[in-house]
């Protein structure tokens, strides 16, 4: 039971460290290089990027996380919760809420939105009002996500420190 719960504690912190990476290293370079190019570049690179990080490593971290982080929770349930449960649940619903919940309900659909746009039959007006409407907003969630990412990540490697089962 020990070795399945430290695997599971593995996992969890290991793909919730990736997608905080991830985001957080979005944030740091990518937003940043996207932000200097002109309009038509912008919501093309865009494209291709929502498109491209539609991969099964992605997938496996993104939804690895949603999953690990509630069965390493459920694994250090006890009465009186402890320390370990507590960060646990607070980094599960902070990850499920801030990171999943943004992304599917902020995130997903202005990229869905942004896919269904024809660049090459827009006018350069259409182009720069669908990047005035896309760019800030998905920024925003992309923070709000990034932030929850970090926080949740943080919450995980806290309860390593205060957990009793795996010592």
């Amino acid at each position: 039971m020990v070795l399945s719960t430290k695997l599971i504690f593995i996992l969890t912190t290991t793909s919730t460290g990736l997608i905080a990476g991830l985001l957080y290293a979005y944030s740091c370079s990518v937003n940043l290089g996207l932000n200097r190019l002109e309009d038509s570049a912008y919501l093309s690179a865009m494209q291709h990027i929502n498109k491209a990080i539609l991969n099964p490593f992605f997938f496996f971290t993104f939804m690895g996380s949603a999953l690990f982080l509630p069965i390493c929770t459920f694994l250090q349930y006890q009465k009186p919760f402890t320390s370990c449960f507590n960060l646990l649940l607070a980094a599960t619903l902070i990850y499920l809420v801030g990171v999943l919940g943004v992304t599917l309900f902020g995130n997903v659909p202005l990229n869905d939105a942004l896919a269904n746009f024809d660049i090459s039959r827009a006018s350069m007006d259409e182009i720069k009002m669908q990047r005035a409407q896309f760019e800030p907003a998905w920024n925003n969630f992309h923070f709000y996500r990034t932030l929850a990412a970090v926080c949740s990540f943080v919450l995980v490697i806290l309860a390593l420190v205060f957990d009793t089962k795996l010592k």
